[in-house]
């Protein structure tokens, strides 16, 4: 009996499925999409072949990253992919940790100094005319030029020396982020240690003072400096007279003429030295001493008339 009750179902459903093209004639312009021809797959397409689908290519740099929307990832997929991106970043984050302290401390070498003074309740430390705690030091900066070693020449010239490592870094083609702030945090860490050890500052508010006074300075630093890079040397000089002489007037000329010649010369440097050695942090300062002979040619310009130097002209005296 159900044999026969499914063959005469069988037969219903043929007669009907013969009348539906006649019918699907007759039907709205708006199911038109369900007429589209059939296509067919070529499995070898010509090297001139055609794209025969509306789906627009894969991009290759989505393709190589997340899926689209609304494909779904495999869960293992998801949890390689996200491992790999934290351990690449704790990766990059150890490897900036360790350079970055070695370059710091090729920085703050420049201008180091010492107070003996320093936790000898019975001794009393020197002061400067300003009252900043007075130390002793070697080294040009110091010796030669005649800056007083003090906790503010020893941060001024070593934010300098750090500015001229965060100017390389933001030439690194995966973003210098990580390691301008590695540097930073090393500068930061070294001074509060320094206000400790060496200046006696316990009270950890006045601490806290001095060192956002300091990072105001690093950001100013920063803006002089790179000021001062694409403007000329003039206006470069300006910057580090304000910086590290304090816009003092008595300010040896021959021996700010002698660091902006330095700075250049170590920008120059680093921009030729590869992106490996400056993470691994293999390089090492010179001294502006080595500037003297640059700094002590006679300009050309020297021997022109005002009216016919480059530049802008003078301007015209008033009647």
């Amino acid at each position: 009996m159900a044999s026969k009750t499914c063959a005469s179902c069988l037969r219903t459903l043929h007669r009907q499925s013969q009348s539906i093209p006649q019918r699907a004639s007759s039907l709205n312009a708006s199911r038109a999409f369900t007429a589209t021809p059939r296509r067919h797959l070529d499995l070898n397409p010509g090297p001139n072949a055609t794209p025969r689908t509306s789906i627009p290519p894969v991009d290759p740099v989505r393709a190589e990253g997340e899926p689209k929307i609304g494909t779904p990832m495999p869960a293992s997929i998801r949890a390689a992919a996200g491992l790999k991106k934290v351990a690449s970043k704790a990766t990059e984050t150890y490897t900036a940790y360790g350079s970055t302290e070695v370059l710091y401390k090729e920085c703050a070498l420049q201008a180091d100094y010492s107070i003996p003074q320093a936790g000898k309740d019975d001794e009393e430390m020197p002061k400067t005319e300003s009252g900043e705690d007075l130390g002793v030091g070697e080294g040009w900066w110091l010796k030669e030029l005649g800056l007083q070693p003090t906790f503010s020449t020893w941060s001024q010239v070593t934010m300098l020396h750090m500015y001229l490592i965060a100017a390389r870094f933001r030439c690194l083609p995966h973003g210098s982020q990580t390691w301008q702030q590695h540097l930073l945090d090393h500068f930061f860490y070294d001074a509060e240690n320094r206000m400790m050890v060496n200046h006696n500052m316990h009270a950890r508010g006045t601490r806290n003072k001095y060192l956002k006074d300091l990072f105001i300075q690093w950001r100013g630093l920063l803006a002089a400096y790179d000021e001062g890079l694409v403007k000329g040397d003039a206006v470069l000089a300006a910057a580090i007279w304000r910086n590290v002489f304090k816009a003092k007037e008595d300010v040896d000329i021959k021996g700010l003429a002698q660091i902006v010649s330095y700075m250049r010369r170590a920008l120059k440097g680093l921009d030729s030295l590869p992106d490996e050695r400056l993470m691994s942090a293999e390089l090492q300062f010179g001294s502006p001493k080595d500037e003297a002979s640059i700094v002590a040619l006679k300009s050309k310009m020297m021997d022109l008339p005002f009216e016919k130097a480059p530049g802008k002209p003078l301007p015209a005296e008033k009647a």
